[in-house]
């Protein structure tokens, strides 16, 4: 990847693709309200997105209510659903019948909230029982990329959210992953199409991830993954990775805080 286009990482922090609201059981913003603190803030472009399981029915109300709302000049609002990996075939927790693209949501926005397992979500607790009982740390990080890539695979319009957050409630950490499965993981991001946001809540993914994403030709968003519209595009841990993986592939440190070429949308 050449300066040029690491030079172009910091555009980036004009648009925040992952912001929850009410229809979130979690958060406390309504859809105005993240609408408005992204075009105080001047961002360019706001993915609102919410959790979802098999079992949700609200999307059609989260559609209309999104439709309903005043956008104001120069915002490109966008919506999305978040929804987790399920097990190493790639499956996710989407409501059947999930309409994306024209009509219905822009983006499935994956999360690793649990392990993805051989025989369904693995939890963190259940993770590291493996491990302890003789699950090598190479095998269960093979079993990870694995259902990632499988995961793009099958999901489209799909978003990574806050990806490898999973490994260090595991007992596991991103460095071991290894130039090879990073190169894997970020090719499939690049021949899917996946979009995969650097995320602020969560601080992932790291700096060789995002070099790997780079070379591969992969898309990059930023996030907040916020709950609370004060939080909405907001960046202080995105911007140090980004002018980490910067410093990576372009050989020196590109000043974040200044740069301010475009990047296109992506849906």
């Amino acid at each position: 990847m050449s300066g040029t286009e690491a030079g172009r990482l910091p555009a980036l922090l004009h648009g925040d693709f992952h912001v929850h609201s009410t229809f979130s059981d979690d958060a406390r913003s309504t859809l105005a309200e993240n609408i408005a603190a992204a075009s105080a803030v001047g961002l360019r472009t706001i993915r609102l997105t919410d959790h979802v399981r098999a079992s949700t029915t609200w999307v059609p109300e989260f559609l209309a209510a999104v439709a309903a709302e005043r956008v104001p000049d120069g915002l490109t609002v966008l919506t999305g659903v978040e929804a987790k990996l399920l097990d190493a075939t790639g499956a996710v927790d989407t409501p059947p019948g999930l309409v994306v693209g024209p009509g219905g949501v822009d983006a499935v926005v994956i999360g690793d909230h649990q392990f993805p397992g051989t025989d369904g979500p693995w939890s963190p607790t259940g993770t590291r029982e493996r491990l302890d009982a003789g699950l090598s740390a190479d095998d269960a990080l093979d079993l990870f990329v694995e259902g990632s890539i499988r995961a793009m695979e099958r999901t489209a319009h799909a978003q990574l959210a806050h990806w490898f957050s999973i490994l260090p409630k595991v007992g596991l950490d991103e460095t071991q992953l290894g130039a090879e499965r990073l190169a894997a993981w970020a090719q499939a991001a690049s021949a899917t199409g996946t979009v995969v946001e650097v995320n602020e809540k969560w601080n992932c993914p790291g700096p060789e991830a995002i070099a790997a994403l780079l070379d591969a030709g992969a898309r990059i968003v930023a996030s907040t993954d916020s709950h609370v519209a004060a939080d909405v595009g907001r960046y202080d841990r995105v911007r140090d990775l980004l002018g980490a993986a910067a410093s990576r592939v372009a050989g020196e440190r590109v000043p974040v805080e200044t740069e301010t070429v475009e990047t296109e949308d992506a849906r």
